[in-house]
């Protein structure tokens, strides 16, 4: 579910499609925008980890291609299997560059909008500005600011940007509840569904799912399985090939009102006991614990 996500996070920052106006000039806040978007594509385009891994799909695919396997590949190239594996399901380097670390949460994140302010205001020392940002809790390293305010030496000033929610709090929104979601968040979650329609797509078969677990429908799990397979949705469809390896016990699982949580209950209970006297006792003192325990 994160990793759907990830792989189109880059869909929400793309402004909104707009009614088309008369032609005027553009604000210089507009332009610098522009510029600032295109400084950052540039740079992500052109670092080490994004030349890899482009070139690293390409040969996979190359492979992939002249019906050679993943253990073969990865025998030839020095990669490990599971590495193969996600260049070899990849149906594009974009999702492969899209799933690491984009909208991932850094360090830097919350001082980002007290750093802008500060640098416009003309404090553009890297020393100066990490600093202050230590006193504020930052706990980040120096090279993180430097690199952060080298792009935007050259524009001269930081243009409001669109705020944008961050992977995992789309994922969130997504995994919980409606009811559960302030109204914030569900405005927040509707323009992201809004902005990308793989995202909407995800969260229509997440609710089905949500629906058909909670309620026991487990007829509808074929069906449900069906309309992932047909979607552009990999990370989904990976996830229904695994169910499919199991279709029998998923199948019980989502109708039969049998279940096994006493059980995995007692498992963590167990587990729990056996941290707690790691080091400490040997098995029958474990044992005898564990059974006055109940």
């Amino acid at each position: 579910m994160e990793k759907t996500v990830a792989a189109h996070h880059h869909c929400l920052k793309k402004e909104p499609e707009l009614e088309p106006e008369p032609s005027i000039e553009r604000t210089s806040s507009e332009q610098l925008r522009i510029v600032a978007d295109q400084v950052h594509a540039t740079r992500q385009e052109s670092s080490i980890l994004a030349v890899r891994t482009k070139n690293r799909f390409q040969a996979v695919t190359t492979l992939k291609n002249e019906g050679i396997g993943i253990d073969a590949i990865a025998r030839q190239l020095g990669l490990a299997r599971e590495t193969v594996r996600r260049f070899y399901y990849a149906s594009s380097v974009d999702e492969l560059l899209g799933a690491p670390r984009a909208g991932r949460p850094t360090l830097l994140d919350e001082f980002a909008e007290y750093l802008h302010e500060r640098f416009n205001d003309g404090h553009t020392s890297t020393a100066a500005l990490y600093e202050e940002l230590r006193t504020r809790g930052y706990r980040g390293s120096h090279r993180t600011v430097r690199d952060y305010l080298r792009p935007l030496r050259t524009l001269g000033a930081v243009p409001a940007r669109r705020q944008i929610p961050k992977v995992r709090r789309i994922t969130s929104w997504m995994l919980r509840h409606p009811d559960n979601l302030t109204a914030d968040e569900q405005i927040g979650l509707k323009q992201v569904l809004t902005s990308c329609r793989h995202l909407e797509a995800t969260a229509g078969h997440v609710k089905s799912f949500a629906e058909i677990l909670t309620e026991r429908l487990g007829a509808q799990l074929n069906s449900w399985m069906s309309a992932v397979s047909a979607d552009d949705l990999p990370h989904l469809r990976r996830f229904v090939r695994g169910l499919e390896t199991d279709h029998a016990a998923v199948l019980n699982g989502l109708t039969l009102p049998y279940s096994s949580g006493a059980v995995e209950g007692h498992v963590n209970r167990i587990k729990m006991l056996k941290r707690q006297m790691y080091g400490r006792a040997g098995f029958d003192l474990l044992r005898k614990r564990i059974l006055l325990s109940d």
